[in-house]
């Protein structure tokens, strides 16, 4: 009976992952509403033993959830403010981010509208509510309708510093919890405006909108032309470790960033 019992946990013990590992990782949607959740993916493929957590919930989430040790990898769609390092440290966390690719901020409209080209001084006075019919700049007349990310979105805050000097969203701006959400807003409201990540450009019922000249493309954003353009994170506490310095090594080696591209980001090399 003994010896039974002894063959049984061994087949047993052969039948279940010898190093089953769990990776957490919160953050931004921008990268974890698509690129994340295929980056890992392709990764258990390669790594049974593995599985995976991934809340995206916007950037400041993810860098919370390093400060309180509550992720392993925090992704985001800005870099970590001042306060934020402050945090961390205070708790002996050290905030280290990796560029995990290059985005572009990219403006859209509704399918219908016949606007293809704004100035950069055109989109800071749309979104801050001093330009409020499509029909001030050119456009049929209309009141614009203005969708944005919430304030916990990475996004949320580059689109303020990058297209607005820092000043707030007008007070009739629709506060949205993904990309996916603004899309949808633009594409059934003729007098829809908002902003996405590069990796949902092609969806339906939207068009990307020209920044005094210039579309986000590739080559645009790789050379900073594009006014826009701006790189997402990997953040860690320290270097990081085990597996999810290994998860981090595939996204940044040839099969993480071809995915990257496919999905719609500029990738690094």
């Amino acid at each position: 009976m003994k010896k039974l019992l002894l063959v049984a946990a061994a087949l047993l013990a052969t039948a279940l992952p010898v190093s089953a590992q769990k990776l957490v990782i919160k953050g931004s949607d921008t990268l974890g509403a698509k690129l994340v959740p295929m980056l890992a993916e392709e990764y258990k493929a390669r790594n049974p033993g593995v599985s995976f957590e991934i809340a995206a919930e916007g950037s400041t989430t993810g860098i919370a959830a390093i400060t309180d040790g509550t992720a392993q990898i925090g992704m985001s769609s800005r870099r970590a403010k001042t306060i934020e390092i402050s945090a961390a440290r205070a708790k002996g966390v050290t905030m280290k981010p990796t560029i995990v690719a290059y985005d572009g901020v990219a403006v859209i409209v509704n399918q219908n509208n016949a606007l293809n080209a704004l100035t950069k001084s055109q989109v800071e006075k749309i979104f801050t509510g001093d330009i409020t019919d499509w029909s001030e700049i050119g456009g049929s007349p209309g009141r614009i309708s203005i969708y944005t990310r919430n304030t916990s979105s990475g996004t949320y805050s580059d689109f303020k510093e990058l297209a607005m000097k820092k000043r707030d969203y007008a007070g009739s701006a629709q506060k949205l919890a993904g990309n996916e959400q603004i899309v949808a807003e633009v594409a059934k409201n003729p007098n829809g405006i908002g902003y996405v990540g590069l990796a949902y450009l092609k969806e339906p019922g939207i068009r990307v909108v020209a920044i005094d000249g210039h579309s986000p493309t590739k080559e645009a954003v790789l050379a900073k032309n594009y006014p826009y353009a701006r790189p997402t994170f990997y953040y860690t506490n320290g270097d990081p470790a085990g597996e999810a310095a290994k998860f981090i090594q595939f996204t940044l080696g040839e099969e993480g960033q071809k995915i990257a591209e496919k999905i719609g980001f500029v990738p690094l090399k």
